[in-house]
């Protein structure tokens, strides 16, 4: 397996992504990578962006995959939170364009996993 660091950027890096949003998206994302057979290995986030610790089989198209999850997770909250989000784009807009994604090794998952869980803590951890 591999392990990716993923990160999306809410459009226009606007502070739409309330707690509920933040819950939903996790559930989202772990519904989508479980029928792509991936596995979501942690999931965080603060207002105008989210990051995830994906497991992938090494041969899966990284982008298609990326482009899917940055499709349906939109499309799904756009559908589920469509008066909150039409305070905020008034065209189908959600995620950014860019994205990052890095692969991760052993050595630092448990560095990028306590990075992920401290989104949105008061204290940031100290690298």
């Amino acid at each position: 397996m591999l392990r990716l660091h993923v990160v999306f950027v809410t459009k226009y890096r606007r502070k739409t992504l309330t707690p509920e949003l933040l819950a939903y998206l996790h559930e989202a994302f772990g519904e989508i990578l479980k029928s792509w057979r991936c596995e979501l290995i942690e999931f965080g986030g603060e207002e105008d962006h989210v990051h995830l610790l994906v497991n992938i089989h090494p041969a899966l198209n990284i982008s298609t995959l990326i482009n899917n999850l940055k499709t349906a997770s939109a499309r799904r909250s756009r559908s589920r939170f469509a008066e909150h989000l039409s305070q905020f784009y008034w065209k189908p807009h959600f995620w950014h364009r860019a994205y990052f994604v890095g692969t991760v090794g052993e050595v630092s998952l448990e560095t990028i996993r306590r990075y992920i869980q401290a989104q949105n803590a008061e204290e940031k951890p100290s690298r």
